[in-house]
């Protein structure tokens, strides 16, 4: 049974359209299990049906389509369980169709086709014997229906089973920049591949040494050219990408890296994809989206250098109407090379929606989406629906579709308008209640936003990047030189900097670390306290940093302990007095900074009061208090579903954290991603929270949003989802509160999926 399951899958997983795969599927299905009949219907969710899609044994021309809940198939469905009938014309449900001579057929057994709790499909064989299945064939019939469920969701999304005659296409992404695009999908084939380099070795090493530092330096002038093209059009923060391109590109552990290899005997491309790999490699592998997306910003390097070294020019067609871009990963120079009002949109394979492609292409305004699956010369010329706001591509949409996302777009043009106006006024609701609202950064891109974006300062900076992009830790005076450049882009205004938060998923290249389980294990605070001179040098040079600027308020990650804290703050005591004792004689006075923690561990939860006389604020990183909390690895995409920072328990703590922080007068903010979502923020300020910290392109989302709130109302519609036992019952009814506060066209455009 086994092998004729194994052989079965296979078969249809090699298919080469929908057609030929369910045909093989209901012929061998027959062979397999010795019945006379077999059949597939596949659900049609904007028919609410059930059509026949491919038989062994009824009628092959017969079109049979039935709703939802109607017929044993329908039943099937309904239920989401396999139905196993001896005499199945005796049952209530059955549903005759006589054009396919199934009124010959007794037996029946059908069991839906399940993928991630949608039903797909339903299977179902039948017999002219009245019998019921045994058990072993029902058995083999539910595993194969369960393994055929991936393989359809996997080709669906791959789109390698599109074809003309089937309803519009969804595949889905992840959104990276806001807005609709429609036009033809056109798709970029020219850039050179890292994953196309094999290893090679080089018989002059000087000569591939020279392309190597001409490839460095035609890359370093293409990224400042690039600046200077855009120089008028962006703001600081997307310009200041190019920056650190070309400051990446001069990173001397990257150069040396690349060099060495070429010294052992390769050549100048094997070099870089090897390098390359290595680096990205290590940012791929941590759990911080932030992070993460850095991966991406290093593979583009690498795929620029490739560009230089191959010597190739680039033989794109001409592009004479609008179109949406289709690329396996999306870099600077691709949007660069597109005029912007023939670019509607850009569609990616690879990438995340923090990488600084996407970033470039939300200060572009052009509609992204990152992480979609496409066979790219089966999409090439079609039509195309880019919803960048829920991370969808829609490819040949029906009429009715189109125009209703036509309309979507006046609408943003609309609302952008209003957005813009509302960046520069300070975060307020409706009646007048101030909220904080404060920028999420971690890169010299996101630290150069001009003040002028109306945020009232940084409510987290992150410092691992430079701990990771090295051979070694940073010196003490490094760290002094980046921390001043942050502190010195905010002047009186706060500048929360989180410690350390290293270790586990997060490995120094220098450090090795090997974890079981690195999410609940060496890092953040843990780390850094096993390092008390890690920790010293990084608290000095934070507060060496700050004299002058006296903005400097410090964050320190994975607390989860009472313990913990008071070792840390003796530390930092330490740290103090030592920087107090130099700058005073050197005719200068220290301020001591405000010192706060990352509530995210859950046992925090229960000793807030404690933790509370300690400290001068608190600070909630939703995402990984989330992931604890519901103990769900979000990047694990089997149960990724179930992270949801709706979910009651979620809500239930962070309200606890509000009302306790209340108490003991002690300022709270929340710079998880919740902060930044139109739901979560209302909920949050609904719940008491008064400062949000939040990636760029939601302040003004949010701004706006909050200045249209009544704060009683809020409060009163937060106090009813308490109450409520499901995440989605959450989002659907604070929706609905919000439509009825005329923010309809915010939701709908700007809802985070």
């Amino acid at each position: 049974m086994l092998t004729q399951l194994r052989n079965i899958v296979q078969s249809v997983a090699a298919s080469a359209d929908l057609h030929q795969a369910l045909q093989t599927l209901v012929q061998q299905t027959c062979v397999a299990m010795h019945t006379e009949c077999c059949s597939v219907y596949l659900a049609n969710p904007e028919q609410a049906s059930f059509d026949l899609m491919a038989t062994q044994g009824l009628d092959p021309a017969a079109q049979v389509s039935l709703s939802f809940g109607e017929g044993l198939v329908g039943l099937v469905g309904e239920r989401a369980e396999p139905i196993n009938l001896a005499h199945a014309r005796e049952h209530p449900a059955f549903k005759p169709f006589p054009a396919t001579g199934e009124d010959a057929f007794q037996s029946f057994l059908g069991t839906p086709i399940i993928y991630r709790k949608t039903v797909l499909g339903v299977l179902v064989v039948q017999q002219h014997q009245p019998r019921q299945f045994d058990e072993s064939e029902e058995s083999f019939l539910v595993t194969l229906a369960a393994q055929l469920a991936v393989v359809f969701a996997h080709a669906d999304a791959q789109g390698g089973w599109l074809n003309a005659s089937q309803s519009p296409v969804l595949l889905e992404g992840v959104p990276a920049s806001p807005g609709v695009g429609i036009a033809n999908a056109w798709c970029d084939d020219s850039q050179p591949r890292l994953e196309d380099v094999s290893p090679a070795s080089c018989l002059h090493v000087q000569k591939e040494l020279d392309r190597l530092d001409a490839a460095l330096d035609d890359a370093s002038v293409e990224f400042r050219r690039l600046r200077k093209r855009f120089d008028k059009e962006l703001q600081k923060e997307a310009l200041a990408i190019f920056d650190l391109f070309v400051h990446l590109l001069n990173d001397p552990m990257l150069r040396e890296d690349m060099t060495l290899r070429i010294q052992q005997g390769d050549e100048a491309a094997w070099a870089v994809r090897q390098t390359v790999e290595t680096f990205s490699s290590r940012f791929a592998a941590m759990d911080d989206p932030y992070l993460k997306a850095r991966a991406a910003d290093v593979k583009e390097l690498g795929q620029r250098l490739l560009y230089f070294l191959s010597e190739a020019s680039s033989n794109h067609q001409p592009i004479s109407s609008p179109i949406v871009l289709l690329a396996r990963e999306l870099t600077a120079g691709m949007l660069a090379s597109i005029p912007r009002a023939l670019l509607a949109g850009v569609v990616a394979e690879e990438g995340a929606a923090n990488s600084h492609a996407a970033i470039l292409a939300r200060a572009l305004g052009i509609p992204a989406v990152m992480g979609v699956s496409f066979s790219a010369p089966r999409l090439h010329n079609k039509s195309v629906i880019l919803d960048g706001h829920k991370g969808l591509l829609m490819i040949e949409p029906a009429a009715p579709l189109l125009k209703e996302y036509q309309q979507l777009v006046q609408a943003e043009v609309s609302l952008q308008s209003t957005l813009d106006t509302a960046l520069a006024s300070p975060g307020k609701s409706q009646d007048g209640t101030r909220i904080q609202i404060h920028l999420n950064a971690g890169l010299s891109a996101d630290s150069s936003i001009a003040i002028n974006q109306g945020v009232d300062g940084v409510g987290l900076f992150r410092t691992e990047v430079p701990f990771l992009m090295q051979r070694r830790f940073p010196s003490e005076d490094e760290q002094v030189k980046q921390y001043r450049a942050i502190l010195a882009s905010y002047p009186d205004k706060p500048v929360v900097m989180r410690t350390l938060d290293i270790g586990g998923d997060k490995p120094l290249p220098y450090l090795s670390v090997d974890e079981d389980n690195p999410f609940l294990g060496w890092r953040g605070i843990r780390f850094t306290l096993d390092h008390p001179d890690i920790f010293l040098i990084q608290v000095r040079a934070m507060l060496r940093a700050s004299l002058g600027l006296d903005n400097l308020k410090l964050l320190l990650p994975m607390i989860s302990g009472v313990n913990e804290l008071l070792e840390a703050k003796a530390l930092i005591a330490r740290a103090f007095e030592e920087v107090r004792q130099e700058a005073q004689l050197a005719g200068e006075v220290l301020v001591k900074p405000l010192l706060g923690i990352m509530v995210e561990v859950p046992s925090v939860l229960y000793q807030l009061d404690g933790i509370a006389q300690e400290v001068d604020f608190l600070s909630v990183g939703t995402n990984d208090l989330t992931q604890y909390l519901l103990a769900v690895d979000r990047n694990n995409a089997r149960v990724a579903n179930i992270f949801d920072a709706l979910h009651p328990s979620v809500l239930h703590a962070l309200s606890l954290i509000a009302t306790t922080s209340d108490r003991h007068q002690l300022p709270v903010s929340v710079c998880g991603e919740l902060a930044g979502d139109p739901v979560g923020a209302a909920l949050l300020v609904g719940l008491g929270y008064r400062q949000l910290s939040m990636n760029t392109r939601n302040v003004a989302k949010i701004k706006y949003l909050l200045s249209r709130l009544s704060l009683p109302r809020l409060q009163k519609q937060t106090e009813q989802m308490l109450s409520l036992s499901e995440p989605g019952q959450v989002r659907t009814q604070m929706e609905g509160f919000l439509a009825e506060q005329g923010l309809d066209a915010l939701v709908q455009i700007g809802r985070m999926r």
